[in-house]
């Protein structure tokens, strides 16, 4: 009996997703960045693959690369844009370096050879690029959702937790930026705060961040302004307040992942 219930429950998730995939276009573009040259990271690649799993359960058409070099990571940017125009939900998830050059945001290749920062502006993706090609689009929302430290490397300080412990980070140095305010229709979801570090976790297979996301995201009826909420509040007391996600919202109305068993979303 509890087999059957199990397989009915399983079911019965499909038709909520393939309701609301019928009513919303759905788009992901999910990058995971590991095997850089210096500082590579453990955790990206696997966090990639799982979100990309995921979000195709969810109803999502994925567009999923995985140790993207400069050509690749500005190419998967440009084919997510073009696409973006046909669907109502755009999803971008990156997960790995990340840097901040003159309150600005750039997503790291890992081919990449940063001598200055004038460099990091050639030969990486600028975030405020995507959002101001996305801003463009009229109706739909987005969500970025971006599991990496948005700080400048350059100042190459060490991290170092509470206890005085070194550990690796998603960014390449400490300390972190300034917010980035969305544009209308647009949530932009943070692993960690402006002036934090995003861990990557040595002893697990995906990030601390990306591990509550990956929980929450198939709840049912839960809003996306409520999933991040959760997530925050999991990472922030697991990691024992060193990191505290954060997000910036314009969004005009609700969205769920996934939505309740009569089609709802506001839980």
């Amino acid at each position: 009996m509890p087999r059957q219930l199990g397989l009915l429950l399983a079911f019965a998730a499909m038709i909520w997703v393939g309701q609301a995939q019928a009513q919303e276009r759905r788009l992901a573009l999910v990058i995971g960045n590991s095997a850089y040259r210096t500082e590579a990271l453990k955790n990206p690649a696997n966090d990639a693959r799982a979100v990309a799993t995921s979000l195709r359960k969810l109803g999502f058409r994925v567009i999923h690369r995985e140790d993207t070099s400069f050509k690749d990571l500005i190419s998967a940017l440009q084919e997510f844009s073009i696409q973006a125009r046909h669907h109502d939900v755009r999803v971008f998830y990156y997960a790995g370096h990340g840097v901040q050059v003159r309150g600005r945001n750039f997503l790291l290749p890992v081919d990449a050879d940063l001598q200055n920062e004038e460099e990091v502006q050639r030969k990486s993706a600028d975030v405020a690029d995507l959002l101001e090609r996305l801003s463009e689009l009229r109706g739909g929302m987005n969500v970025l959702i971006l599991d990496a430290c948005r700080n400048n490397p350059f100042l190459n300080q060490p991290a170092v937790d509470a206890a005085g412990r070194r550990f690796r980070t998603r960014s390449l140095a400490k300390p972190g930026l300034a917010k980035v305010d969305a544009p209308n229709g647009t949530l932009i979801a943070y692993s960690t705060a402006p002036g934090a570090v995003a861990l990557d976790t040595s002893n697990e297979p995906h990030s601390v961040f990306t591990k509550h996301l990956l929980s929450g995201l198939p709840v049912p009826g839960q809003t996306v302004e409520t999933l991040f909420k959760r997530v925050r509040i999991a990472v922030a007391r697991e990691t024992q307040q060193l990191q505290v996600p954060w997000e910036a919202s314009s969004l005009m109305g609700d969205f769920c992942f996934a939505p309740d068993p009569q089609g709802r979303c506001g839980q």
